[in-house]
């Protein structure tokens, strides 16, 4: 069996709310498991949040989630940036979600979806690099790359 890698997300509270959204964008089946289904009482704040999450489509897209224990954020707080300045990407993000197909076509219906409330740092289009590369940080906080493969680099 090949080594694979799946990138976890962790949240502060919106961990489902992020996963529904992500298998409405990518499509998939998200699959959730609480802190109450690993025996916290159910009656204990944080016993209805994910502790382990999933989306998996039947394409390959896979992303995982979970909310920290006891990190809820708070209403209208923010969680860090990333934005272009001088031709630059400044960001405090440790890491990027990147999203890559072969054609402009096949990553444009998944960057329209994903940018509904996300700020758009880099629009979807051709580059120096790339047939077609993007940048957003979307409504949960999550900064994703989108890409196109160049011919050369198949």
């Amino acid at each position: 069996m090949p080594v694979t890698t799946t990138t976890h997300l962790n949240f502060r509270g919106t961990a489902r709310e992020a996963l529904t959204f992500y298998a409405e964008v990518f499509g998939g089946q998200v699959h959730v498991n609480t802190y109450g289904d690993f025996g916290m009482p159910q009656e204990l704040p944080g016993a209805d949040k994910v502790v382990f999450g999933q989306v998996q489509s039947a394409d390959g897209f896979r992303v995982m989630a979970y909310d920290i224990p006891g990190q809820d954020i708070p209403e209208g707080a923010t969680t860090g940036s990333t934005r272009r300045e001088n031709g630059m990407t400044i960001t405090d993000r440790p890491f990027f979600v990147s999203v890559t197909g072969e054609t402009l076509d096949e990553v444009t219906g998944p960057w329209e979806a994903l940018s509904a409330g996300a700020t758009v740092i880099e629009a979807l289009a051709p580059s120096a690099w790339s047939p077609g590369f993007g940048m957003l940080t979307d409504r949960f906080g999550v900064t994703w790359t989108f890409g196109v493969t160049a011919p050369d680099a198949r």
